[in-house]
């Protein structure tokens, strides 16, 4: 049995990461728990998996949940801390990392340094820190296998050529997200009900936002390039709306192999937690005779200025994909509490990114330093913003 921790399981992600150890106990044995805030779905998992250990967000419901469970053998810890101590916990073999933000930067590295696979969902922290992250996963033997459908769909289509032998290109594709077809005016005025909306994935709220943005697909981006060893400049980014095909990879010799199926975040779950093997779960099957067709459109990058933004701090290297993320994160919060548009989000990422002095990525501690000054610097131009 492989034996899990699962940081982040009351959320979309962690939530089908248990469904598919539930339909495969005899594969996967779950050590530890992590979670925010939802309690109540954290008590239902707790006693359907029996974790040895879980974190909470903070000692007040640490001690309500230490109280709802006495008597039961788990141990109860919570804040950063105590998702290190979920990430490292004795006996896991693989880590399924998918906290949201970059607080996932210090479990991430913990269980590489103890030489713990990854099946990564958080994509903040690849962002933030890719290069080190990298290099001690390369030093320590560590796998770090992706979750998200785009990266898990080049993963299999590159197959043993990573670092980027014989490809010519590496094609994300994206949904588009709910107003990829809304004119610029009308995206301006969108609430943030209306970009919880997803019309194709069911996430979260800050992913779903990111996606309304095409934020989510540049920070895709970044992630690509450090997952797969490829320059930014080969990874291009193609609207397509239906969802079926999660990305390509063109080869030297014209050849396009791409990964094709539902939308459905069970699949490259499952394909990360049991490679190399592959389990034969019980999931939706894309019936190939009932599509009509397949479109692939270059994205707007007028509407859709977060791309760009992206691109250009994978260019600027160092400090600034952690800036263009924390300050990311700051004006999707803000959004989501009314107290900016959506359009003002890549306003306020493009500024902070203008007044942060770049410098090179030689620690995790710079890269803390920049996601904190970053944020801080995004509150200041949302206040600016929201008189």
């Amino acid at each position: 049995m492989k034996r899990l921790a699962i940081l982040g399981s009351t959320g979309s992600i962690g939530v089908n990461t248990l469904e598919i150890v539930a339909r495969f106990r005899e594969e996967f044995d779950v050590l530890t728990l992590a979670a925010g805030t939802n309690i109540p779905l954290l008590h239902e998992q707790i006693r359907v998996f029996k974790p040895r250990l879980v974190s909470v967000l903070d000692p007040e419901r640490a001690h309500a949940l230490r109280k709802a469970l006495r008597g039961e053998e788990v141990e109860v810890v919570y804040g950063a801390e105590g998702l290190i101590r979920a990430a490292t916990f004795p006996g896991v073999e693989m880590v399924v990392l998918a906290v949201v933000g970059s607080i996932g930067i210090l479990p991430l590295l913990a269980a590489i340094e103890e030489g713990r696979d990854v099946a990564l969902a958080n994509k903040e922290s690849m962002v933030t820190a890719g290069e080190i992250i990298v290099q001690k996963a390369q030093q320590k033997g560590v796998a770090i296998l992706p979750i998200d459908s785009e990266h898990s769909a080049i993963f299999q289509a590159l197959g043993s050529k990573m670092g980027g032998e014989g490809v010519k290109r590496i094609i994300l594709t994206a949904s588009g997200g709910p107003f990829y077809t809304l004119p610029l005016e009308a995206f301006k005025k969108v609430s943030p009900e209306e970009a919880l909306n997803h019309p194709v994935w069911d996430m979260g709220p800050k992913i779903s936002v990111d996606s309304a943005t095409l934020m989510n697909k540049g920070l895709e981006v970044i992630e690509a390039h450090w997952f797969f060893r490829v320059p930014p400049e080969r990874i291009e980014v193609l609207i397509h709306t239906q969802g079926v095909v999660h990305s390509l990879v063109e080869y030297v010799d014209s050849s396009i192999i791409a990964q094709l199926s539902v939308p459905d975040m069970r699949i490259p779950i499952a394909y990360a937690l049991s490679y190399p093997k592959r389990l034969a779960a019980d999931l939706p099957v894309l019936n190939l005779g009932e599509l009509n067709h397949l479109t692939f459109d270059p994205p707007d990058y007028e509407k859709f200025p977060s791309l760009k933004l992206a691109y250009e701090a994978i260019d600027g290297g160092g400090t600034l994909p952690a800036v263009l993320n924390a300050a990311n994160e700051v004006a999707v919060e803000a959004f989501l509490q009314g107290r900016i548009g959506i359009d003002h989000i890549p306003r306020v990422v493009a500024s902070t990114m203008e007044g942060h002095q770049t410098t090179p990525l030689r620690r995790v501690e710079d890269a803390i330093e920049a996601d904190r000054w970053a944020k801080a610097k995004a509150l200041d131009f949302i206040q600016e913003v929201s008189r």
